[in-house]
This record gives structure tokens, C-alpha cells and sequence, in this order.
């Protein structure tokens, strides 16, 4: 298959979302010119926030493949990944990412990623969701502790 084959899958994935009642996002994990792994936009019909296209394909190419890693895979995204997405992708090590509508055509629709992109950009203490560090020796022994562990697996 093409690449515009394997978007026209993530796109009839986004159709199929839609017509199922969820949001008009799809995904295609590929690996070696094979799709390896699908997914939809799951939000309302799992309850779960996190369960975007992307992290859904994602989820399942990982334990198609038994590992975190997706290295020398690409993904396929009927939308430009949000923030979150873009993270996961980073986090997976996929190789290259391709995406048909961008994220100004998601906000036309409502789904506006700006606010959140422009939080990132700030100081922790000045976003709109207050955040407070607490405990911080206790947590960097954690730290300490997994970076002298001579037999933990490295990401």
C-alpha cells in the first residue's frame, strides 16, 4: 500500500467513528509497508479522555508487537495530533507521523488544542490549572533509586 492509502484507511476509521456516534478522528499504525494496528477516537463511548485515535492505535501496535517501542513504524492520523498525541508519538518512537486535516481545521469543529499548547508553554505556577510540587526529596529518591538500578530496562 501507498501512504495515501493507509491516510484513506485512517480517514474511513474517522467515518466509521463518526457514524458510530464517537469523534471524527481515526489512526493506522504501519510497520514494513503493513498495517499493524487501528484506532478511533473512543472518548465518550469508553469515558476515557486519553482514548484519541492515535493512543488507541498505539496502545494496540504495542502489544501486536510486545514491546513499547515502535521504532521503525509510522503513523497514519486523520487529524494533526493534539498535544497529548504528539507526546505518545514522541514516547513510542514512531519514525515519521503523517496527518490529513491540521489543528486549525479541528477547531472550526470545536476540537481547539491552542489553550492547551499555550499552557505548555508556561511557567507551572502560572497555568490555569494550579499546580504545586509537594514532596520533592521523596520523589527524587525514587529517581535516585530507579537510575542506580543496574538491571531496569531503559526507555
Amino acid at each position: 500500500m501507498n501512504p495515501g492509502a493507509f491516510m484513506r484507511r485512517a480517514i474511513d476509521l474517522a467515518r466509521q467513528s463518526v457514524d458510530a456516534g464517537g469523534g471524527p478522528f481515526g489512526a493506522v499504525v504501519v510497520r514494513d509497508g503493513r498495517v499493524i494496528a487501528e484506532g478511533t477516537n473512543a472518548v465518550t463511548s469508553r469515558n476515557d479522555p486519553t482514548a484519541h485515535a492515535e493512543i488507541v492505535a498505539i496502545r494496540a501496535a504495542c502489544a501486536r508487537l510486545g514491546r513499547f517501542s515502535l521504532a521503525g513504524c509510522e503513523i497514519y492520523s486523520s487529524g494533526e495530533p493534539c498535544p497529548m498525541c504528539l507526546g505518545a508519538i514522541y514516547w513510542a518512537r514512531l519514525d515519521r507521523v503523517f496527518y490529513a486535516a491540521d489543528r486549525t481545521d479541528a477547531a472550526r469543529i470545536g476540537f481547539d488544542d491552542a489553550a492547551i499548547y499555550d499552557e505548555i508553554a508556561l511557567p507551572a505556577e502560572e497555568r490555569r490549572i494550579p499546580m504545586r510540587r509537594l514532596l520533592t526529596e521523596e520523589a527524587q529518591a525514587v529517581l535516585d533509586a530507579w537510575r542506580d538500578k543496574p538491571d531496569k530496562t531503559p526507555y
